[in-house]
């Protein structure tokens, strides 16, 4: 595990301790029984959609959305999508170097009428608990930070919860660890940049796609800064893309979400044709 992942999980691990230290598991589950039910994700059948990300800051950017009330922020540029045509929004919830919170990911959840799913360095069952509780429709498990056992008892609880979770990988050997859960309804991501140089590699998706399970929505995770890259996405096989710094830096979001979606679907469309 790189030392940006491994520190990022052990951020996270005190975060949960502390929240069963706060709240409890069965307080938890408790608020979670009594949140809205979580929207279903629905993939269009155009076969390429976009997960938005309302992120306000990166560990390799920085700062991406001055402000000076981060739940203000991310619930402004949330609802600026809700008409964009993305499939889902994803609202970081880490809080050191991504600037991220709880309470924005439930706001969020609150003010728009998509499926929410949580972005975080989860590490324990509880935190799936929390995001439910919070609004989440979605949580992103990332799986070289879980062994096996948690990586399914995680993804069993969030689909338990009737929520989806997008199941994140690197590279081949985190693949095939993540095989455990590939007999379930999940979605997989590749995530194309590099933790321990924090850049991306531009070959990954491409390269990692003729390896993800055919069954499942493959989600193409980084490094989509362009129209162009959502297509070659689209292209290597992806049915979904997950962008949150072109989107924030956009002089117009949603307009951004529309390109980028319609950048991919054109590939799609091309590609039936034939």
């Amino acid at each position: 595990m790189s030392d940006f992942l491994a520190t990022m999980a052990a951020s996270s691990r005190q975060r949960a301790d502390a929240v069963v230290g706060s709240l409890g598991e069965s307080k938890l589950r408790a608020q979670a029984r009594a949140a809205a039910p979580p929207r279903q994700l629905r993939l269009s059948a155009a076969g390429f959609d976009l997960i938005a990300e309302p992120k306000l800051a990166s560990p390799s950017a920085g700062e991406l959305v001055p402000h000076a009330d981060g739940r203000e922020a991310v619930l402004a540029v949330a609802t600026s999508l809700e008409q964009s045509g993305c499939a889902a929004l994803s609202v970081l919830t880490e809080p050191t170097v991504f600037g991220g919170a709880i309470d924005h990911l439930q706001a969020a959840a609150a003010a728009v009428d998509l499926p929410v799913m949580r972005k975080d360095f989860l590490v324990d069952p509880i935190q799936v608990i929390e995001a439910r509780a919070a609004g989440a429709s979605g949580v992103l498990l990332i799986a070289r930070i879980l062994d096996t056992s948690l990586l399914v008892e995680m993804t069993d609880l969030a689909l338990t919860m009737g929520m989806f979770a997008l199941v994140e990988v690197f590279d081949q050997g985190d693949l095939e660890a993540a095989g455990a859960v590939f007999d379930r309804d999940v979605l997989v991501g590749v995530n194309a940049r590099d933790l321990a140089t924090l850049e991306v590699d531009r070959g990954r998706h491409a390269e990692m796609a003729r390896l993800l399970p055919g069954h499942l929505p493959a989600v193409a995770e980084s490094g989509i800064v362009s129209p162009d890259d959502a297509a070659a996405a689209a292209a290597a096989g992806y049915r979904v893309a997950l962008v949150g710094t072109a989107v924030v830096t956009s002089e117009d979001p949603a307009g951004a979400v529309s390109r980028f979606i319609a950048a991919g679907r054109s590939v799609v469309s091309a590609r039936s044709a034939r």
